[in-house]
Parts: C-alpha cells; sequence; structure tokens
C-alpha cells in the first residue's frame, strides 16, 4: 500500500502584504489528498497556509511519472482527492482517461481567466508560464528574432537548441502553430526549425542555456520561470552565468502574443473528500496563494491583478500573452507529435 507523505510545516508563514481571514480550525480532523506531479517544496508553502486558514490536512504523493497510471489501477478505491501536475499536457491526458470530475465554482470562474480552464471544468489552472526564446547577448542582434515563425528561417541553421520535440512543453507550443496555422504550415515550420538545430534534441530547458553560455547554440526554446531559477541559484553559481548570458525574448509581441501554458489541478473522479477538496482549488487560486506562487517559483499568476515578483518585473515585465483556449490547443496534441515523428525532429 503506498503512503502519503505529509510535507513539513514552515517554522513560520511568511508576512506578504496581502489580507487573508484565517478562520478556527475544525475541531474533526479533516483532510485533502493529493497525487502531484509538481515537487513537493514548489507547492508545500501554499499547502501550509491552507492548512493554517482551514484547519484541514494536505496529505501529498509526489512522483514524476504514473500516477495517472496509479489513478486508473486504484479505481473507485483511489485516495486521491486532487491531482497537481506541473503542465496542461497531464491535465489532458487525466479528462481523456476519464480520472476526473467536473467543478462548478463561482471563486474559481472568477479567479481563473477562460483560456486556463476546462469549458466543462474538469481541469483548472493555477499558474502560467510562457515558452520564451534565450538568444545569446553575443552573437544575437536585438530585434534580430522576434516570433516562433523566426525559428524556421534558414539565417539560423545550426544555431537553435531545444529539449525533446516529444516534451509536453513542446508538444503545447507545436500544437498551439497548428491552433494558428493549421497543420500544413505548421509542419512546414517544424521541419525548418529541425533543420536549423545545432545538435540532436536532448536535455532539460536550463541546458538548451546552458548551451547557448557555450557557444553550442546562440537561440534556445525554454520555459520563463527557469530563468528566475538560475539567476537566482547560489548553490550552482555556473547556472547565474548561464542566465547572465543570455536575453529573454518573448515572441510575437506584434501580433497573437506569446504561447503560454500552465500548471493546474483536477478534481478526480472519485474524490473521497469532494469539499475540502473543492475548498483547496478554490484558495490555491485565490489571492494570498497567488501572490506565494509567483514569490516562490517564478510564475505568472493566473489570477488577475496579482502582484508579480520584483525578479519577474525586473527582467521580463509585461508582455502581451497569446489568449487562445488551451482547450482548443490541446485538441492539436495529438497531430502535432504526429508531426515530431513526421520530420524526424529527435532523430
Amino acid at each position: 500500500m503506498f503512503s502519503f507523505k505529509k510535507l513539513k510545516p514552515l517554522a513560520a508563514l511568511i508576512a506578504l502584504p496581502v489580507a487573508a481571514a484565517v478562520t478556527t480550525p475544525a475541531q474533526a480532523a479533516e483532510e485533502v489528498n493529493i497525487y502531484s506531479y509538481r515537487q513537493a517544496f514548489l507547492i508545500e508553502p501554499m499547502l501550509d497556509a491552507f492548512t493554517q486558514e482551514t484547519g484541514i490536512k494536505t496529505n501529498v504523493v509526489f512522483a514524476k511519472e504514473g500516477l495517472l497510471e496509479r489513478l486508473e489501477r486504484e479505481g473507485r478505491n483511489s485516495p486521491a482527492d486532487l491531482l497537481l501536475t506541473s503542465d496542461f499536457g497531464k491535465l489532458w491526458d487525466a479528462v481523456n482517461k476519464d480520472l476526473t470530475q467536473p467543478v462548478e465554482s463561482d471563486v474559481l470562474e472568477q479567479n481563473i481567466p477562460a483560456q486556463y480552464r476546462d469549458p466543462d471544468g474538469k481541469w483548472f489552472g493555477l499558474t502560467s508560464r510562457a515558452r520564451i526564446l534565450y538568444t545569446s547577448k553575443e552573437r544575437v542582434k536585438e530585434g534580430e528574432v522576434s516570433t516562433y515563425e523566426d525559428l524556421a528561417d534558414p539565417k539560423w541553421k545550426g544555431r537553435i537548441c531545444t529539449r525533446s520535440g516529444k516534451h509536453n512543453y513542446n508538444i503545447a507550443l507545436f500544437a498551439s502553430m497548428i491552433q494558428h496555422h493549421g497543420e500544413e504550415k505548421a509542419e512546414a515550420w517544424l521541419e525548418g526549425l529541425k533543420n536549423n538545430l545545432a545538435r540532436k534534441p536532448q536535455g532539460n530547458d536550463r541546458a538548451q542555456v546552458k548551451a547557448v553560455k557555450e557557444g553550442v547554440c546562440d537561440i534556445a526554446l525554454g520555459n520563463s520561470y527557469y530563468f528566475g531559477k538560475m539567476i537566482t541559484n547560489a548553490k550552482n553559481p555556473e547556472q547565474i552565468e548561464w542566465a547572465q548570458s543570455v536575453n529573454l525574448i518573448f515572441p510575437n509581441q506584434a501580433d497573437r502574443g506569446t504561447h503560454m501554458n500552465i500548471s493546474g489541478v483536477a478534481l478526480t473522479e472519485h474524490a473521497p473528500n469532494k469539499a475540502n477538496a473543492i475548498k483547496l482549488m478554490e484558495f490555491l487560486s485565490g489571492q494570498l496563494a497567488q501572490y506565494m506562487y509567483a514569490q516562490e517559483n517564478f510564475e505568472f499568476p493566473v489570477r488577475p491583478n496579482t502582484p508579480r515578483s520584483n525578479l519577474i518585473n525586473k527582467y521580463m515585465g509585461e508582455f502581451k500573452a497569446d489568449e487562445v483556449s488551451l482547450a482548443e490547443v490541446a485538441k492539436h496534441r495529438e497531430q502535432a507529435s504526429k508531426l515530431v515523428d513526421k520530420v524526424g525532429y529527435n532523430n
């Protein structure tokens, strides 16, 4: 039997410039059980704040892979109430496997913009992140690349690095290209991008920025929050140097805006603590948790008018985000995956 790991409480909840009504903890033991693809340290502060405010315990199982399969095996006997994911792909897979149930909540609808939640209430975004370009300060001039479409220009032959084309982050971007341009044009673009790669796709997003620093390539695709994690990484100061070597480009500012992805949450199909689980979902979409997400993880809050972190304001500022619904983009995920194979992107 797989046991839940109880996250350790914070010694003291950090002071935040937002108001939060603290209720008296319930006398009866109440809990929410979470299966999480998000690492424990990323969500611990928000969960501790939730427990402090409501008295409801949170129990977490973290795994990089296999949680959807676990939910399928456990069926009605699953103890899980919520599924937390680090990207949209896992949410989409959970819905397609009938592992979630719809939630009707005015709070969630008010806090989360329509493009970041399922029209049927089966998944909700909690944070957003931009798929940006990291460009060499030394070898790429200002304005030389400004759109995703530019990445297929032959001038960049042998100068671009990405992780695997099959990774969820890239599949989401490729699916958005199909959404905006149609499959035929998206395929031509993807083939052009593949022809411009400096090396076989490999590593994670940080590894692509490292490759730019080392001169392996001049442009890299990566999620925006990795910049924050690198530029503040005192434990591995070489990552600070990687971050300092690049400019951050938010593509397509003159037209549709930069492609966005999300981390998110879904209520499991057989949630045994449904009411408490919805309370947690609403809390995570609220002012306090959204502010904490921004400060802790360098992600963009999905809740409108929530302050971003000082670091994001310093290095990224305001930008135009693509407002196309992720539910629409997700319809092209399978096509995108097939195009990756068709153009031999990972070869």
